[in-house]
């Protein structure tokens, strides 16, 4: 066994505080977590996933849309092994993100051990390395296929920036499409190996990504990170006569609900563009703030919240 990880350890027991309630509904949810880090970075943010022996084009799209949500905002979730994942959760902390590392073993059995000091930094950082396993608990072939329902689990959607076939990462969107969460998949070419797994998913249907408009497009639909940080012309607390931020500051609502409200206002057409001019403005004036839990509501106590 090698150095252990310095940090706070926390053991989070299954529906007690702290424990993430994102996790609770995924297939035989872990009746203990074993934290290293902060239990305040176990909120649903973006899973960023590939292969291990990933080509640079495969590592330089895990850094790419990696960095990208990490400004945003969203907690950087993957698994620390080598290739892509240890590139996502790299390139989160560059841009002072946060990430989460989901082990296959104990937190004192770190795989690859060769990545201790970034899963150090991830805790120096305020991210978290988790483990569903004791912390002295030696990683087995069967659990890193385990652990990857808690990576998906822990996402709005999942990202796979590579993949060949066969390969790990297909277990990973297996367990997001039966969690309900959005797959997410960089395309590559036809002729390259570690590229079949990721055109085949989209072939059955994944989300493209095939350029950053069309990722921030999907981050801000799965996720509600919100594709232009600063809007001109926001809101007044007096000036919210938008049907959007009207029934936001109702009550809390998801994106999917608040699509919907953005539709029937704007037609579908112009409902996405919209949407996501209201929700700017509107959070640049302090009306309104994205939950841990992805929906939208109004900030403080205003009477329109109740």
């Amino acid at each position: 066994m090698g150095e252990k990880l310095v940090g706070e350890r926390t053991e989070l027991a299954y529906g007690n505080a702290g424990y993430p309630e994102a996790l609770m509904t995924v297939p035989s949810p872990p009746e203990r977590l074993y934290v290293v880090g902060s239990v305040d970075a176990l909120v649903p943010g973006l899973a960023v996933i590939g292969a291990r022996r990933a080509t640079p084009y495969g590592l330089g799209c895990a850094r790419r849309f990696a960095r990208i949500a990490a400004q945003k905002g969203a907690v950087i979730v993957s698994g620390g092994a080598r290739g892509c994942d240890s590139e996502a959760h790299r390139a989160a902390l560059e841009v002072g993100g946060t990430t989460v590392v989901f082990l296959g073993g104990g937190c004192d059995e770190l795989y690859p051990a060769a990545h201790r000091g970034l899963f150090q930094d991830i805790v120096d950082a305020g991210g978290a390395v988790v483990s569903e396993h004791p912390w002295g608990f030696k990683p087995l072939p069967f659990t890193f296929r385990a652990r990857n329902r808690l990576i998906a689990g822990l996402a709005h959607a999942v990202l796979i920036v590579e993949a060949g076939v066969p390969s790990g990462t297909f277990s990973t969107a297996d367990e997001a499409l039966e969690a309900g969460r959005d797959v997410l998949v960089v395309p590559g070419a036809i002729t390259s190996a570690t590229s079949w797994g990721s055109n085949r998913l989209l072939l059955q249907g994944a989300t493209p990504v095939v350029d950053d408009e069309s990722f921030e497009d999907a981050l801000f639909r799965s996720c509600g990170m919100l594709k232009w940080p600063d809007a001109p012309g926001a809101l007044s607390p007096e000036s919210t006569d938008d049907p959007v931020i009207e029934a936001v500051l109702a009550q809390p609502l998801s994106m999917d609900e608040l699509y919907g409200v953005a539709v029937s206002a704007y037609g579908a057409s112009n409902a996405q563009a919209k949407l996501m001019e209201s929700l700017v403005k509107a959070e640049a004036a302090g009306l309104v703030a994205r939950q841990a839990n992805g929906r939208w509501a109004p900030v403080g106590d205003r009477p329109s919240a109740r």
